[in-house]
């Protein structure tokens, strides 16, 4: 796990690099979900394909940005699934973004994750990974600091509630109105590294992402962004849901499944399985 826990962190040195000097226009390619990728998304894919392609222990890797999963040593025992750049929409108007890493032995799947991990992308360059403890790391620099084992308070007060309000059911709605009428504060940059980082630095809260009626299936990929941060929630002391029941029992069938989710702390959790129970 050493070996890849130092691929990750030369990737984030370059991928700071990138964002601060490369060309962030559009390219003319699709990722796997249609959508159009940026130049930096390319890039930073890149970057994080030739790292991980030194690590032995890596067999195969399945990126957001490629349509399949590409093997890269048959003795390898991890798959690694990574969404290069989360929120690079964001990078034009100096917003953070960040890289998410799920890390699965044997396989992929969500009963085979045995590590994640994301990177802040922001004012600072921050790191958390998760293995037996949740654990915050600072760039330096050039050297990589260790700052504190991260534990999520009971109950918190910040609301990240994500998707078009158009498109929720009235359900969602009342939830997502309900924590605001008790006093939480709205955090929401449309990238979902930035605000679950806050929301787990901060003690708690809850991030949002429901089905809706343009995506029922809701929109954050399970392998890429869904299992590593439920991974990282539940670790610290939070739960994750997909409403009704825990996101790390859910199945893939498809390398980019998606799911409806929802992060918080425990009591924010609570409240999201009693509406949903119902609905």
């Amino acid at each position: 796990m050493t070996d890849i826990f130092e691929a990750i962190q030369r990737s984030a040195k370059r991928i700071k690099k990138a964002i601060d000097i490369k060309d962030i226009g559009y390219s003319n390619q699709a990722n796997s979900s249609g959508e159009t990728q940026l130049q930096l998304d390319i890039q930073c894919d890149m970057i994080i394909e030739e790292e991980l392609s030194h690590v032995p222990t890596v067999h195969t890797i399945a990126s957001e940005e490629k349509e399949h999963p590409m093997e890269l040593n048959t003795k390898g025992k991890y798959f690694i699934a990574y969404d290069p750049l989360d929120g690079s929409s964001l990078i034009d108007v100096n917003l953070s973004v960040g890289t998410i890493y799920g890390i699965y032995e044997g396989g992929f799947g969500s009963e085979n994750m045995v590590a994640s991990c994301y990177v802040v992308h922001g004012p600072r360059v921050e790191m958390v990974f998760a293995h037996n403890k949740v654990k915050l790391h600072l760039l330096q620099e050039e050297n990589w600091e260790f700052v504190k084992e991260i534990r999520m308070k009971e109950k918190g007060n910040l609301n990240a509630p994500g998707g078009t309000q158009q498109n929720w059911e009235p359900y969602h709605k009342e939830l997502v109105d309900s924590f605001f009428k008790e006093g939480y504060r709205l955090r929401y940059s449309g990238g979902m590294v930035p605000d679950l980082h806050q929301i787990l630095l901060k003690g708690g809260g809850l991030f949002s992402y429901p089905a809706t009626s343009d995506k029922p299936e809701g929109k954050l990929r399970r392998l890429f962004e869904v299992f590593p941060f439920a991974f990282i929630y539940k670790l610290a002391g939070g739960e994750a849901i997909n409403g009704k029941d825990d996101l790390m029992t859910l199945p893939y069938a498809h390398v980019h499944d998606t799911s409806p989710c929802f992060f918080g702390s425990r009591h924010e959790i609570q409240r999201v399985k009693e509406v949903y129970a119902n609905n």
